[in-house]
């Protein structure tokens, strides 16, 4: 994944996630992912997959192009 974009995805992420309350445990266990996982994708580490961006946008209650659209 490109630095730039997976940077992008990792703070709006954060964004979304802090906006919300949520900690990085409870995002895990929200989306049954690791709190690894959940750091790893808020750093833009890695790559994620088009699923963990799914279940992470309908926990957050997100449609994807809100996720996916990099202009605030």
């Amino acid at each position: 994944m490109d630095k730039d974009i997976a940077l992008k995805l990792a703070y709006k992420i954060k964004y979304e996630r802090d906006k919300r309350e949520l900690s990085q445990e409870q995002l895990s266990e929200l989306t049954g992912m690791s709190v690894a996982t959940i750091g790893k994708i808020e750093r833009g580490i890695g790559n994620i997959t088009i699923g963990n961006l799914y279940r992470i946008a309908k926990v957050l209650e997100l449609d994807l192009g809100i996720l996916t659209n990099f202009k605030f």
